[in-house]
């Protein structure tokens, strides 16, 4: 018998009553509404109510740039939030919905692994409570009155060339990237060309996850911007003069609330909202953290990606739309990340790991350290102290796990080594221990940039000191949209730069942390719903493709009628 596998060891765990979780948060059962075993949404009316207990230590888990596999930021979550329990003191995770997109596909299922899961994994990774099918409805209700409005004669004067309004779908689907809609008889619309994205990229994922209550999410939803009429006056046309925003947020209702989910070791876990973090926030929910910062004491939640993506977000974007100040931040290595960004090894998604990058070399650790050593004065950059977590892997050298933390000694930073994969909370006491003493000291924490700066220097701001790019080049269209913007009165939102997740640069074979290189903006679209602008550098992609043997292919349904082959 081998090991069992992820959703066997979910399957074999005890789950405490949702309402039990609830309690030990200090939620009453009338702020509760179940959706079956073990799952349960929170009402707002939460954040009201806790609103007396005493503040949570505020902790974001953050990773040096991820290869094409991941580095387990969602498993360190889950595992340092058991490991502070295991240790005494109360904690509650908070984390994002997965996308049915990477689910089916390449990466498989988002609730942690081994003995760090949230739990039930299967509702967790299938479809949960329907906020994916929520936000994908409500977008594409805007997608179709969008061209309803411009089959109804376009009293509003919207440009066809000029909908940036696409629709969306929680599927991977190479062939919904571009598409020509309206084709037919002339009742069936006015013809043009447009796309799907996956709905974990739509503006309204991304506005969901920034709004604070109802009355909020309404306001942004109607200042989503479609579209723009035609030049020379070039004014945007936003849902609300569509009349959209209403039924749009009606639709949005029950998906606001958090879903409250547990981890194998009982600790509660709020699950809610899923924007990419390579084009959006890559945070979970402003309102999940408003909930679980007054019940335990200590919230860990987690950005996406490296810290120069979701780290930044949450602490620019996230934080100052929350108002809550973080107190420590984790920072999730392994030997394997670091071998590659040596560059002396290659690692393709969906492909075995070379049998070179499992054997024991130290020196490829230091010599991809310097990705490590960025992400740390990344973090550094906002005033927060930050403590390496090293994701140990049963193929991982002492030798190799003795240079990273020669690493971070030199930087001044705490290490922890971490087995919770393999061990659960017990295996994660001494990351919580050091994150514990890193929260307790006094913080600084500070935003990178100031709202009143240009929208130039914004990005400039972050690709400079945070990407470590000798600068900015603004291709025509960039260029002439932050004008656009300017005039628009929409100079004072943040920044949220659309970039590839493998690199600090904007070139994701480039390893390490490059220098001598420019960030090339391409492209700047304004989310003016969510509240951020948006500069897009290299080819992006907003709706992912089928691999060559997705996840889908695995999973199927056996004679008892339960799932196999997820994850």
């Amino acid at each position: 018998m081998g090991q069992p596998s992820s959703l066997e060891i979910s399957r074999a765990s005890e789950l405490k009553p949702i309402e039990d979780v609830a309690g030990e948060m200090g939620l009453g059962s009338h702020l509760l509404e179940q959706y079956g075993r073990g799952v349960a949404k929170v009402d707002l009316a939460a954040i009201e109510d806790l609103a007396d207990r005493p503040k949570a230590k505020y902790v974001v888990v953050s990773a040096v740039t991820p290869t094409p596999l991941g580095e387990g930021k969602t498993t360190t979550t889950i595992g340092l939030g058991q490991g502070l329990n295991r240790t005494g003191r109360r904690a509650v995770i908070a984390i994002r919905q997965p996308s049915l997109g990477p689910t089916l596909g390449i990466k498989g299922g988002a609730a942690g692994g081994g003995h760090s899961q949230v739990v039930p994994m299967e509702r967790l990774n299938l479809h949960l409570t329907g906020d994916m099918h929520a936000v994908t409805a409500a977008h594409n209700l805007l997608a179709a009155m969008v061209d309803d409005h411009l089959f109804r004669g376009n009293a509003l004067g919207l440009e066809p060339a000029d909908v940036s309004w696409r629709r969306v779908l929680d599927v991977d689907d190479r062939v919904l990237r571009n598409i020509v809609v309206g084709l037919g008889s002339r009742t069936d619309g006015t013809p043009r060309q447009t796309g799907f994205d996956i709905t974990a990229a739509s503006e309204v994922m991304a506005t969901l996850a920034l709004s604070t209550s109802l009355r909020d999410l309404r306001e942004r939803l109607g200042r989503i911007v479609v579209g723009y009429t035609r030049r020379p006056e070039q004014r945007p046309v936003t849902a609300e003069e569509l009349h959209a925003a209403g039924t749009m947020t009606v639709l949005l209702r029950d998906a606001l609330k958090p879903n409250l989910l547990q981890t194998l070791e009982n600790t509660p876990a709020l699950v809610h909202c899923g924007p990419f973090g390579n084009i959006a926030t890559g945070n979970s929910s402003v309102v999940a953290d408003l909930i679980g910062i007054h019940a335990g004491d200590y919230l860990v939640t987690e950005a996406g990606f490296g810290a120069d993506m979701g780290a930044e977000r949450f602490f620019n974007l996230k934080c100052r739309v929350s108002g809550l100040v973080p107190d420590a931040a984790v920072l999730v290595t392994t030997v394997r990340a670091l071998k590659v960004h040596s560059g002396r090894h290659k690692v393709v998604a969906g492909r075995p790991l070379p049998t070179e990058l499992m054997a024991e070399n130290p020196d490829d650790v230091l010599a991809g350290a310097n990705n490590l050593r960025k992400q740390i004065g990344n973090i550094r950059l906002h005033g927060v102290t930050p403590v390496v977590a090293i994701n140990a892997f049963p193929t991982d050298h002492p030798s190799e796990h003795d240079a990273i933390r020669r690493v971070a000694e030199e930087a001044g930073v705490r290490c922890a080594l971490s087995t919770h994969f393999a061990e659960g909370g017990r295996g994660a006491t001494e990351l919580a221990e050091a994150v514990a003493e890193a929260a307790d000291e006094p913080g600084g924490f500070r935003f990178l940039y100031s709202l009143d700066a240009g929208l130039r220097k914004k990005i400039e701001t972050i690709a400079t000191q945070v990407y470590g790019a000798d600068g900015v080049d603004y291709a025509p269209a960039a260029a002439g949209a932050l004008d656009l913007y300017e005039r628009r009165g929409w100079g004072g939102l943040p920044i949220c730069v659309a970039k590839t997740h493998l690199s600090l640069s904007s070139d994701p074979s480039l390893r390490g942390a490059p220098t001598g290189w420019r960030l090339p903006v391409r492209e700047v679209r304004a989310s003016v719903g969510a509240g951020f602008i948006y500069p897009i550098c290299g080819d992006m992609r907003t709706m992912p493709g089928l691999g060559s043997d997705p996840a889908a292919a695995h999973i199927d349904i056996d004679d008892h009628g339960d799932t196999v082959g997820l994850f």
